[in-house]
């Protein structure tokens, strides 16, 4: 179960990208202190793993935490990178399954965080959202589509190729 991760930051209108590894991390404000020592204004690192889930954790100079969102809550039952990022978060919207009592317990199929994160950056809360719940994208075409919208497509390619 490996995972993509990458950090785009952005200083004096020029966008850069760096893999990054996140196997120390124990928590968000970990996540955090990973994207922080990448120098920039704008901070935004980007995570997939197996086409299940993708997460963005935001950090800008003015912020003292990192703000983070998970695109599929129920990603955090199977993969402890997405239960690491969900358990500072709190689900967006309603689970479908929250009715069913033959469900087992688990996180809500919701995504997690804050969907504004990337709102200054092009994607508003609303695209973000619909991009988790359109069929067929993949959440590796949701972090693609961020980082255009941010002006930084070109640069996330490069580190992914």
């Amino acid at each position: 179960m490996s995972y993509f991760a990458a950090v785009v930051a952005r200083t004096n209108d020029r966008w850069r990208a760096i893999e990054v590894s996140l196997e120390d991390c124990e928590s968000l404000a970990d996540i955090g202190d990973v994207a922080r020592d990448v120098p920039g204004e704008v901070r935004l690192l980007l995570v997939e793993q197996d086409d299940e889930f993708a997460a963005l954790v935001r950090v800008d100079d003015a912020d003292d935490e990192a703000r983070g969102f998970l695109s599929d809550g129920h990603a955090a039952d199977s993969y402890p990178m997405a239960a690491l990022i969900a358990d500072d978060l709190v689900a967006i919207g309603e689970d479908e399954l929250l009715e069913d009592e033959d469900a087992p317990p688990a996180h809500d199929s919701a995504p997690f965080g804050d969907a504004e994160i990337a709102e200054d950056l092009g994607t508003p809360a609303a695209d973000l959202l619909s991009m988790c719940a359109r069929e067929g994208t993949l959440p590796i075409d949701m972090l693609v589509a961020v980082c255009e919208k941010a002006g930084c497509g070109e640069v996330f390619e490069g580190v992914r190729a």
